[in-house]
């Protein structure tokens, strides 16, 4: 059994992974500020007793008592609405908060994992985007705030691996969904999730054609534990490769949730990628990890989530 910290753990995917190490027989320890993550994503966790949570910024110094074999760094504002209206908190969580976490790493003598994005990438110039390609990011624009505390995030845990001798990995995680997002969440399966299910227009920015590649969570965490316990120190790509253009995916929901909405289109934000698709050779040569879960499949447990917040019968 393994002592494993995750930051960010009453997140979405932080609590996915919470729940598989818990499963798995580890001891975990959830930090989070409750920022943007939900204690109610965790709640289910804490009778059992190889769980704990503390709540507290990550930013701040982190006090953990015994020995941690692996943290998990995942506290970060991770949607454009978050980000664009917590834009300090979102760099200070990927510069002070990825410190504090390595040096956390460092003292305990634990495996790093850190969550980096494609978002690392930009608006790529390279498609479908592999872990050598440096990227095409606005590094003043609004987005900038999370790209960049990404790509510091990376170049600190290179730094503690190489100066400190810190066992870090870096994982590159590509758009991600499933049970636990948040409704206001501001990325595109809720929104549109939300949207269809209450028969509301489905707001598509530009004219749709912009390509994102979608992960079931259950998929990503598979790929994430599997990083984790590698001996992998260089960025993975952590993603499904099957590319659609975003009206693609909104006529899909639209289809499989049996709503009336029609689409309704809305200029295109700043800087927003025009592809986004991962190359994940290297995921399945070094991990033997690739996505199990079909589109359709994980979108019916994650259009199933949604109804019962909503409140929506069927």
């Amino acid at each position: 059994m393994s002592r494993i910290l995750v930051t960010g753990g009453a997140g979405f995917i932080g609590s996915h992974l919470c729940e598989r190490f818990l499963g798995d027989g580890h001891e975990v320890i959830a930090v989070d500020n409750l920022l943007t993550g939900d204690r109610d994503n965790i709640a289910h966790l804490f009778e059992n007793p190889a769980f704990s949570f503390l709540q507290q910024d990550i930013t701040n110094y982190i006090y953990v008592s015994g020995p941690l074999d692996a943290i998990l760094h995942f506290a970060s504002p991770a949607s454009p609405v978050d980000y664009l209206e917590l834009p300090i908190q979102t760099l200070k969580v990927g510069s002070l908060g990825t410190h504090k976490a390595l040096g956390l790493a460092k003292e305990k003598g634990a495996r790093i994992l850190v969550a980096s994005t494609s978002e690392v990438y930009g608006d790529p110039l390279v498609h479908p985007q592999e872990e050598s390609y440096w990227g095409n990011v606005n590094p003043v624009g609004p987005r900038g705030v999370y790209d960049e505390a990404k790509r510091f995030m990376e170049a600190m845990t290179m730094a503690y691996r190489r100066s400190h001798g810190v066992n870090t990995a870096i994982a590159r995680i590509f758009n991600t969904y499933g049970p636990r997002m948040r409704m206001r969440d501001g990325r595109v399966v809720p929104n549109f999730m939300c949207q269809a299910l209450k028969d509301e227009p489905i707001t598509v920015y530009g004219d749709g054609s912009q390509t994102r590649s979608f992960c079931f969570v259950s998929d990503l965490v598979e790929g994430l534990t599997r990083l984790l316990w590698s001996d992998e120190a260089d960025p993975v790509n952590v993603g499904n490769p099957n590319e659609m253009t975003i009206l693609q995916f909104a006529e899909k929901i639209i289809a499989l949730s049996g709503s009336g909405s029609q689409i309704e289109y809305r200029p295109l934000p700043e800087d927003d990628p025009q592809v986004r698709q991962p190359d994940i050779t290297k995921a399945k040569a070094v991990l033997g990890w690739e996505p199990q879960v079909s589109l359709d499949e994980g979108l019916a447990k994650t259009i199933s989530y949604f109804k019962q917040k909503l409140g929506v019968a069927g």
